[in-house]
């Protein structure tokens, strides 16, 4: 069984993020990049699945300059080979990298696609699906249990009040959500491995015509200093006008 994980490399949710002097993207000098958490348990996802019916892991990464030690963190964890797709700068158009994906994607053999559900940077939830609909697979997104079963796949997705049960042949795609899984860590040995696995780096052009892109970027607005407005029950009056009449939430 072939699977590739669509796996993207994200700033820390605990770095500083600082605006760069374009003032349309984010400096990247000093931030530290991690797996985007949701994709952590698309792999756990693949190498379960590998384990139990056997096969191979391809992590599948649209990045920039500086993505492959962000991928050989997800080959410590147990992928086989990972594969690079090199653009000149960072993609904020959806459909963009959807489609690079697809071009690689469409003769790859790929039995299961799977990927996180969204990308904590961005949090658009759309280019898996975007490139469901670009390879014409069958899809669900959000799973929240996963079975191989009769050369397909069984797998559940929560919704309000319950779950919805799908079953699948392949190929098809997939993305994962909080609670699939608990992402293994990444051992010494696999670690040492990870340098000697396959990564390969494809120079790759995104298609013209972004649908979107950044404007530019700025910093939320300082808070205003808080104020005394009394003290105990005599205060209340006051406090009600203010709230009234200058920050008018009722």
């Amino acid at each position: 069984m072939e699977i590739y994980v669509l796996m993207k490399r994200v700033p820390d949710t605990e770095s500083q993020i600082r605006i760069a002097a374009d003032q349309r993207s984010v400096d990247t000098s000093d931030l530290n990049f991690i797996i985007n958490p949701y994709d952590e348990y698309a792999i756990e996802a693949a190498l379960q699945l590998k384990e139990s019916a056997g096969g191979t892991v391809t992590l599948l990464t649209v990045g920039t300059e500086g993505s492959e030690s962000t991928i050989r963190k997800g080959l410590a964890m147990g992928a086989d080979k990972a594969v690079l797709l090199k653009v000149g700068e960072y993609l904020f158009d959806a459909r963009q990298v959807a489609a690079v994906l697809a071009a690689y994607l469409k003769n790859a053999g790929a039995d299961l696609i799977l990927g996180g559900k969204q990308g904590v940077d961005q949090d658009n939830a759309s280019t898996a699906l975007m490139l469901a609909e670009m390879l014409g697979l069958p899809s669900v997104s959000t799973i929240c249990s996963i079975q191989a079963e009769n050369g397909g796949f069984s797998v559940e997705r929560e919704v309000e009040g319950g779950r919805e049960s799908y079953r699948l042949g392949t190929p098809c795609l997939l993305t994962a959500d909080k609670g699939l899984n608990e992402p293994r860590y990444a051992s010494l040995k696999g670690i040492m491995m990870a340098k000697k696995k396959p990564l390969e780096v494809a120079e790759t052009a995104p298609a013209e015509g972004a649908v979107y892109g950044v404007e530019g970027l700025e910093y939320p607005p300082a808070r205003p200093e808080g104020r005394i407005v009394g003290e105990g029950a005599d205060a209340v009056p006051e406090l009600l006008r203010l709230l009234k009449d200058e920050a008018k939430v009722f």
